[in-house]
């Protein structure tokens, strides 16, 4: 599919917020439909998850104490009708080794954001036979050449 840029957001999230959470309320309120996001800063106790092919679900993998959110990186598109942020994250622990995964939750020490706004026909997740909620294949293949 084709876009072009929209409206460009950076912004900071208050401490003590719950970063996804906060992510998926800003680009509704916001009417945000189609994006990119990205972040740095730093997450108490965040969860992420590792998708399990064979079992059809993500395993959830709880990290405890303060991490470094040394990439942050994802999508809004939308999923039921709402904005919905897609976001995978790389944590950085006090050793320096690193964890990563799909955000499933994590509560921010520090989050410095940037959303891109993408204009166009809205992407929309729906459920997959794999488990996934993912952009139709056919609307994505319809504007190759």
């Amino acid at each position: 599919m084709e876009f072009s840029a929209g409206r460009s957001f950076l912004f900071r999230v208050p401490e003590g917020e719950e970063l996804l959470g906060f992510i998926n309320e800003f680009a509704r309120k916001n009417n945000i439909l189609t994006g990119t996001v990205s972040a740095i800063g730093s997450l108490r106790n965040p969860k992420i998850g590792y998708f399990e092919e064979s079992k059809g679900e993500y395993k959830i993998i709880e990290l405890e104490g303060t991490y470094e959110l040394v990439s942050l990186m994802g999508n809004i598109s939308l999923k039921d009708g709402k904005s919905f942020a897609h976001i995978h994250v790389a944590l950085g622990d006090s050793e320096g080794r690193l964890w990563g995964g799909h955000l499933v939750e994590g509560e921010v020490f520090v989050a410095e954001v940037f959303i891109q706004e993408l204009l166009g026909e809205p992407l929309e997740r729906k459920p997959q036979e794999n488990g996934l909620a993912l952009w139709s294949v056919e609307n994505l293949n319809s504007q190759q050449p």
